[in-house]
């Protein structure tokens, strides 16, 4: 396949993945966490994506696994392992298998750089698999005053089309974007160029480590 082709692929199934993930948000609805009597003073200090992502993220992993075939999937399969650098593999209308890292972020949170993944993880992951299709699916929730979690709505980005390609050298070598939610962004290539600029991202990130 062209590098055009495969491009052109890529913005299709970004398409129809997110509108699929967003009808899934329509089927959860709110998540309640507690109520008002449990916790009479409001989230406090738990208003934070991290405090509750574990719970929403099953969630969604869950009804993901119930509906595929009524969503649209040819298939859904969660990964085996909680610490790669996917959640779930997929495909649609016939295709081979593509691949869902699923984030959370905070309406109205600061706009900070996010952690995607280990970038040797990712490494591996682009050199073991031709040409893989990895996408970001950021779920956007909100703390609700009657003690439930929102999922907004859901934006998906081509892990490849990351624009601002950075490995932290002092965040367990984690390659980290401020862009993965804004579409407006994203540069367009394929996944061979996406792994040589990791690749050179990581070396300069282990060189700025040891020095």
């Amino acid at each position: 396949m062209s590098d055009k082709l495969q491009i052109e692929k890529v913005e299709a199934e970004r398409l129809q993945l997110e509108d699929i993930l967003n009808k899934l948000i329509s089927k959860i609805g709110d998540i309640p966490i507690a109520n008002n009597e449990m916790m009479p003073f409001g989230w406090r200090k738990a208003a934070k994506g991290r405090t509750v992502w574990r719970i929403v993220e099953e969630i969604i992993s869950q009804n993901l696994e119930k509906y595929a075939v009524d969503l649209g999937f040819d298939k859904v399969t969660p990964a085996e392992s909680e610490v790669g650098v996917y959640d779930f593999q997929f495909s649609l209308n016939g295709n081979s298998d593509s691949y869902v890292n699923i984030k959370s972020s905070v309406l109205g949170g600061r706009k900070n750089k996010d952690d995607i993944s280990k970038a040797e993880k990712l490494i591996s992951f682009y050199t073991e698999n031709e040409n893989p299709d990895l996408y970001v699916a950021t779920f956007i929730i909100s703390f609700k005053d009657d003690m439930k979690i929102g999922l907004e709505k859901c934006i998906v980005f081509p892990t490849a089309w990351i624009p601002d390609i950075y490995v932290n050298p002092s965040n367990n070598g984690n390659l980290q974007s401020s862009k993965c939610k804004d579409l407006s962004s994203a540069t367009k290539r394929t996944p061979v160029k996406f792994l040589e600029l990791l690749i050179k991202a990581n070396i300069e990130a282990i060189a700025k480590k040891n020095s």
